[in-house]
């Protein structure tokens, strides 16, 4: 198909092409989604019809579908943005202005590019943030955000980005300029040294920018949850209840950091959702993730992916279809027939061109993590009350306005957790299997 063409025409096309497959699989599996929840937004599935009222599964149905509208929009415009930065020429005019301005200093000038892609990037994505958390949000009852908390947030993430972000993408930019052709698995070992810091620095540093984080002051629950840890063989620096009930009203309990850093937080709202004993079973599930080592799993993949990807990037720097055909001018090195290299240039279009070709892999990672989450409840059923732990799934459920009955091609897809029916599903066979077990003592 491509034979008469350069190689830089023939990236072009396949990029294209990529961008508008990816904007239609993205816009069938949405219809899928919606088709599906509208088609049973009329009556709740037998499974639930005794725990959840029609209301509510009207509620989450139309929740649904608000969210999906949102999403087909948002990924439009997204298509359109990355075009405009690739082959409409956005980013190509971003460089040459830079140039123009600063010349082509080795470190300034790259470094600069950076930071103006990623203001610019996140002011456009402004409105659309602001319509899903005043719009949608309020809309369903979960927005508890003003608007002077939502600017003070995003404010102080642009700053906490700045100050982390500048001197990691300046150690970067050196590393690519001064490694040599190894360069990648320098800066490999720098991201992966980056992530681990942020593990130890975010609990106790950044998080409580944020958020207000207190020590769980309920005496019954914390010695049920010490217990809990106890029985399992999990250490924790500290139980924490975090103030989420002041942007949001959906709940949630994790794990964060890790060795003396490792603390349990839980919403606030999650603890006026739930009983004790729901508050167990879901900690047992989180304690699940950590005893089954999903999350050391998850980064070791994250860290392979992400070592594959940078030796990618070396190679395809070093190609001057890759810029060319992408919407910009190449910076080679001189002994390719170029200039000045500029490697912040090939870092971005590789940033705004892999999400397109990753979408393709998405069911992979997800089936994984649905593995984990059924594995997870299997713990927390082993380790405390699996019925308390259903009881707490349908309550989120309902008070998130999760819908029920989710297209079984998008769950593969897209769902990190298996959907409820699959999920209670697993946890009731295990509750049967326990029965039999113990009748049979």
């Amino acid at each position: 198909m491509f034979a008469d063409l350069t190689p830089a025409l023939a990236a072009t096309y396949v990029f294209a092409a990529a961008v508008l497959l990816h904007l239609a699989l993205r816009f069938w599996l949405a219809l899928r989604q919606m088709r599906a929840v509208a088609l049973r937004r009329g009556a709740v599935p037998p499974r639930f019809a005794q725990k959840i009222t029609l209301a509510a599964h009207q509620r989450a149905a139309d929740y649904t579908a608000a969210k999906l509208r949102f999403g087909v929009l948002e990924g439009g415009a997204a298509a359109l943005i990355l075009l405009g930065w690739t082959l409409l020429g956005g980013l190509d005019a971003l460089n040459a202005l830079l140039l123009q301005w600063l010349g082509p200093r080795p470190l300034l000038q790259p470094l600069a590019l950076l930071a103006a892609f990623m203001a610019i990037n996140a002011l456009l994505d402004v409105p659309f943030d602001a319509w899903q958390t005043f719009v949608i949000e309020q809309r369903f009852g979960f927005n508890k955000s003003t608007l002077r908390l939502w600017l003070a947030d995003h404010v102080k993430s642009a700053l906490v980005g700045a100050a982390l972000g500048l001197p990691l993408a300046a150690l970067a930019l050196w590393l690519m300029a001064q490694a040599g052709p190894l360069w990648w698995l320098w800066l490999w070992a720098l991201w992966l040294a980056f992530s681990l810091l942020m593990m130890v620095i975010y609990p106790t540093l950044i998080a409580p920018l944020f958020n207000r984080f207190e020590p769980l002051a309920d005496e019954e629950l914390k010695a049920r949850i010490t217990g809990l840890m106890q029985r399992c063989g999990f250490a924790a620096s500290g139980l924490f209840v975090m103030d989420g009930s002041r942007r949001s009203a959906h709940g949630n309990a994790y794990f964060t950091g890790f060795g003396a850093a490792r603390r349990v937080v839980f919403f606030d709202t999650l603890l006026s959702q739930l009983t004790p004993d729901e508050v167990e079973a879901v900690l047992a599930h989180e304690l699940g993730h950590c005893k089954r080592r999903h999350i050391a799993k998850r980064m070791a993949c994250v860290a392979a992916l992400s070592l594959a990807a940078l030796a990618l990037l070396g190679w395809l720097m070093q190609q001057g279809w890759f810029y060319a055909g992408l919407g910009v001018t190449p910076n080679l090195p001189p002994a390719l027939g170029g200039s000045v290299p500029n490697h912040a240039l090939a870092l971005l279009l590789f940033m705004l061109a892999a999400p397109v070709f990753g979408l393709f892999a998405a069911p992979l990672m997800a089936a994984l993590s649905r593995r984990h989450e059924f594995e997870a409840d299997a713990f927390a059923a082993a380790h405390s009350s699996a019925a308390c732990l259903v009881s707490a799934l349908v309550k989120l459920y309902e008070d998130n306005a999760s819908t029920l009955t989710p297209d079984a091609l998008y769950v593969r897809f897209y769902y990190s957790h298996p959907p409820a029916s699959e999920r209670i599903g697993h946890l009731e066979r295990l509750m049967e299997r326990a029965a039999q077990a113990a009748a049979s003592a």
